[in-house]
This record gives structure tokens, C-alpha cells and sequence, in this order.
């Protein structure tokens, strides 16, 4: 039975990692347009800013998964 528990801990845990390197390539492709829209407005300061809460977002969308990620990689180690 614990055999069976451990198997199913990996395969989530694995599922988590590339669920993970999804979510970074979403991110990479959801910057672009953002930062074509940058350079498309000219670098107004309104562009800028509306650039930067956007690309803020994104790697908020990014970065905390991959905090969870390393942080239950740490409970499972211990």
C-alpha cells in the first residue's frame, strides 16, 4: 500500500514540475504582445505603466506557482 502512495506522490509531484514549465511558456508567450503594444504606443509614460502592471501580472501568474512548487518539493524532502 505505501508502495502505491509513493508512486502516486511521484506522479503528482511530476505532473506539478510540468504543469510548471507550462505555465513559464504561457507567461513568455503572453509578454509579447504586451511589449509590442510598448513599442507600437511609443513609450508614453501611460504605455509604460499599463506595460508594466500587465508583465507584473504575468509573473505574479508565474513566480508563485513556482514558489508552491519548490516549497512542497522542500515538504516532501524532509
Amino acid at each position: 500500500m505505501r508502495t502505491a502512495l509513493t508512486k502516486l506522490a511521484d506522479l503528482i509531484l511530476k505532473s506539478i514540475v510540468i504543469l510548471t514549465v507550462t505555465n513559464e511558456v504561457r507567461g513568455l508567450i503572453l509578454a509579447g504582445p504586451v511589449l509590442y503594444g510598448m513599442y507600437k504606443a511609443g513609450g508614453t509614460l501611460m504605455a509604460l505603466w499599463i506595460g508594466f502592471c500587465s508583465l507584473a501580472g504575468i509573473a505574479l501568474s508565474v513566480i508563485v506557482p513556482l514558489v508552491l512548487a519548490k516549497r512542497l518539493s522542500a515538504i516532501r524532502l524532509s
